[in-house]
């Protein structure tokens, strides 16, 4: 039986070789054709394991988008992010590197900016759970499928899987040889090559290994300005990479298969620079500062410009090693998998994203992340006349070590000089008093008495180190009750324990800061006002308390702040919870399938890995810069309901699924840049309730296929105002719609092949993306929207009626459609117009400026392909 199991994957290519043999016969002889003609495509033939056993997809009481192999290749999908233009529902972004990739599914996920931030979105690739969504960006190779599980797979998939699940399987080995190559070429340098073979291993039926290598090249997409220096590199967003995966299997009876995949991937590349969509007053001084044109002003972000004087460069590692066993036993099958993987990035960003010297991250080997992951999964499933169980049992041991840099540019000191005074004298103004702006560089030497220079000295700051420990240990069982023919209930729980361990060590500081935390450097700055032009008087009163606190307070930013120098911190979580799922499924007839399920999902809590501080407590002087040392947020939790109807109609050969969905979502983990770091916020409540739609038609032109969805998904803030948000930042949420939530989005995909001749086949596919207007800022200021766009790849082919060669032209975002990923604050640049007091948005009182980093523009290629 199990060597049986695994020969499908043999079958499968003899089975299609034979299907194009027949189409070719056709051509050539329609009477001996017609004896050879298979059966027509149907629904029946898709197969998904969104329950860790394999079943129809129309017998799945679960959303499903299910994209086979065929599909992937026609629409050039390689990576996470390439699938969203087949899954309604889906979006995929990028932040400050392509390691922040993250994924949302109706509306829901978490921004990756944070390491210490886990993923609502599970990964999970080959049966192994990747910690991150940016671990999973990059070339996945040859895959067999991709499932896009919608709603929360706690039950199951385990850990963070909150918002659903995205479940990638690649190609296995396969007992008959066989060899693929491909060479590409396109716009923007690109060239890229990838070869895999497949075959038996030392002469024997029992063993069969596969082999894929690729490596990929592409000049930048945007260009970019490099002012002064010391950064020299001319171009950002370019792509550089390799990656090989070998899978090795072992049959030695019917009973038992062995599965060995190794990978190892390496990126060296730039990104992410950021272009200016709106510039704000702050540009005179950042062009003063850089001795010319330091950053785009008016903007035009689709020129895609990019201004940075220390670039963006990063370098990526990711490796990891897997075995699986799959075991029949007398009372059913037990699966084992075993894993252990390796991931790291090292990277360095011009964090002010302009030419002017001002902020910068180093990659020096002191700003990266690396996860080490040990994973263990066992499963024993088998089934009775009315039964279907499964029991297993998860660990894992997360290992994430973090260090970040964050230093003083050459032009700091001058920077925060001339905007801090200027916010004192904008203050003032409307009081009547005039504050002399004159050499404004020096006003941090003036407070401090410091020579010019030495109050932020270039090269200084931040130095930090954190080592985070997750260990996990799950119990689960999911099991399915034959009630009737007809009906079904599945009920599934899920007992989850979690530790977690966090060690912090902070190093760093500014020289200003040191002294202005002291009542004689307070007095300092008040007696260098009244130098320029404020009345003594004034600081005796309340206002003039408050103008000394607002200098101190923005000379003493957290990367600046003396109090984090030298600062070690301990710190532990512990969380025992129970989640689970109820379905009942009803057959009303062959054709009609309905259910209900229930699912309380669960998201683990967890540590900021970034420098906050309080505006509560008086250090000294009456300035709140103290350090918060529970750096922890709450676990997040979901309810989520679905009735569902799965059509299948016309002979089998259309699907046409109807979903509606409500879910609940309790302390959602919102992470938010508070201009100054990275923090989640817990939000009380998040609804997302809407209807998902799926359609895949077989259609009776022979090799014409369609497959569309559309999502509806009011995703929506509670109504109460976000807790721990002293400054009201995120007083627009509530009750609004929720970032990177876009209410509608369809997508659609049409191919079609035929021969061409005696002995050729042609075959086009063009798929389709909407997504209607969303936000793309955790703060939802009325600059970050995005506005309604589609999205168009097309490609057209002609090649060997066998499939034994093949010449593709493509093309990517087809109408070169402009489209924003993230729209972020220019860090240090302006304010927002939002009232800390009244909590209202004053778009006059907007002085930001607003940063962008882009969606891809249009590529376009060709590729050669060859079957062995």
């Amino acid at each position: 039986m199990r060597f049986t199991q695994v020969l499908r994957g043999t079958a499968s290519a003899v089975v299609l070789a034979g299907v194009a043999a027949v189409g070719v016969a056709h051509a050539q002889d329609p009477a001996a054709a017609a004896a050879q003609e298979p059966e027509t495509l149907t629904v029946d033939s898709i197969i998904v394991t969104a329950q860790k056993r394999e079943q129809n997809l129309q017998d799945t009481p679960v959303v499903v988008t299910a994209v086979g192999a065929k599909l992937l290749q026609d629409t050039g999908v390689r990576d996470i992010k390439d699938l969203t233009i087949l899954t309604p529902g889906l979006t995929v972004t990028s932040t400050t590197s392509e390691a922040s990739t993250t994924a949302r599914i109706r509306g829901v996920g978490t921004v990756g900016d944070n390491p210490g931030l886990e993923s609502s979105v599970g990964v999970v690739i080959d049966g192994v759970y990747r910690p991150r969504n940016g671990v999973s960006f990059g070339d996945l190779g040859e895959m067999d499928r991709i499932e896009v599980l919608k709603g929360p797979q706690g039950t199951l998939f385990g850990k963070n899987t909150s918002a659903g699940v995205i479940n990638i399987m690649t190609k296995e080995p396969e007992f008959g040889f066989g060899a693929n190559a491909e060479v590409t070429a396109g716009n923007y340098g690109a060239k890229g090559a990838s070869a895999s073979v497949t075959g038996p291993l030392f002469g024997s039926d029992k063993w069969a290994g596969r082999l894929y290598a690729a490596a990929r090249q592409r000049d930048g997409f945007n260009d970019v300005v490099t002012g002064k220096g010391p950064s020299t590199e001319k171009e950002d967003a370019d792509q550089n990479f390799y990656t090989v995966r070998g899978q090795l299997l072992f049959v030695p009876d019917d009973n038992s298969t062995f599965k060995i995949i190794a990978d190892y991937t390496k990126r060296d590349e730039n990104c992410c620079g950021a272009v200016q969509i709106r510039t704000g007053p702050t540009a005179a001084i950042i062009n003063a500062l850089a001795g010319g044109v330091g950053i785009a002003n008016p903007a035009k972000p689709f020129d895609r410009v990019a201004y940075s004087n220390r670039g963006a460069p990063q370098e990526i590692e990711d490796k990891g090693i897997s075995l699986q066993a799959d075991i029949d036993l007398p009372i059913g099958t037990l699966t084992s998998i075993s894993a252990i993987r390796n991931w790291r990035i090292d990277s360095g960003q011009d964090a002010d994203f302009t030419t002017a010297d001002i902020t910068y991250r180093a990659k020096d080997g002191t700003n990266y992340a690396e996860f080490t992951t040990f994973s263990q999964e066992l499963r024993l499933a088998g089934s009775t006349e009315r039964l279907n169980w499964l029991v297993g049992a998860f660990l894992a041991d997360e290992r994430l070590d973090n260090e970040a840099n964050f230093r003083f540019g050459s032009d700091y000191e001058a920077y925060m000089s001339t905007i801090v005074l200027s916010g004192v004298a904008g203050a003032l103004a409307p009081a009547g008093i005039t504050v002399n702006q004159a050499n404004s560089a020096l006003f941090a030497s003036q407070v401090t008495a410091l020579p010019y220079g030495s109050s932020f000295t270039a090269g200084t700051g931040l130095h930090d180190t954190y080592k985070q420990r997750s260990k996990t240990i799950a119990l689960f069982t999911n099991n399915t009750f034959k009630v009737t023919d007809a009906f079904d209930i599945t009920v599934g729980l899920r007992y989850t324990a979690e530790e977690k361990d966090l060690s912090t060590y902070q190093t760093g500081a500014s020289n200003a800061c040191g002294v202005l935390l002291t009542p004689a450097g307070q007095a300092r700055v008040a007696s260098t006002l009244v130098g320029r032009g404020v009345p003594a008087a004034l600081f005796g009163t309340a206002t003039g308390a408050s103008i000394v606190s607002t200098v101190v307070g923005n000379m003493c930013l957290p990367w600046a702040n003396p109090l984090f120098n030298g600062r070690g911190t301990e710190q532990s979580l512990s969380e025992r919870e129970w989640t689970g799922t109820v379905k009942a499924s009803y057959r009303l007839n062959p054709s009609v399938f309905a259910y209900g399920s229930y699912a309380r999902g669960y998201k683990g809590s967890g540590f900021n890995l970034d420098r906050t501080q309080s505006s509560n407590g008086t250090p000294s002087g009456g300035v709140g810069v103290v350090p918060i040392t529970d750096t922890s947020f709450p676990a997040e939790f979901v309810d989520s309901y679905e009735l569902g109807l799965k059509n299948t109609l016309f002979n089998r050969t259309v699907l046409f699924n109807v979903t509606g969905f409500y879910q609940k979502f309790s302390d959602f983990q919102l992470n938010t840049f508070l201009g100054t770091s990275f923090a989640v916020r817990s939000v009380e409540e998040v609804t997302s309730k809407g209807v998902d739609v799926d359609f895949l038609w077989f259609t009776p032109v022979r090799g014409l296929t369609v497959q569309s969805g559309l999502t509806y998904a009011k995703t929506e803030y509670g109504d109460q105002l976000v807790a721990n948000d002293p400054t009201n930042a995120l007083a627009l949420l509530p009750g609004s719609q929720m970032s990177f939530a876009p209410e509608w989005s369809a997508s659609g995909s049409i191919t079609y092949e035929h021969t061409v001749g005696g002995s050729l086949k042609a075959k086009y596919n063009i798929g389709a993306k909407y997504s209607s207007e969303y936000n793309t800022g955790s703060d939802l200021f009325p600059f970050k929207m995005q506005d309604a766009f589609t999205l168009v790849n097309a490609r057209v082919g002609i090649g060997d009626a066998d499939d034994k060669w093949a010449v593709e032209l493509w093309a990517q975002n087809l109408f070169d459609e402009d489209y924003y990923q993230v729209v972020f604050n220019g860090p240090l640049q302006g304010s927002s117009g939002l009232s800390a007091t009244n909590k209202v948005y004053n778009p006059a009182a907007d002085t930001l400026t607003y940063d962008a980093f882009l969606g891809a523009p249009r590529t376009y290629g060709v590729t050669l392909r060859a079957k062995f």
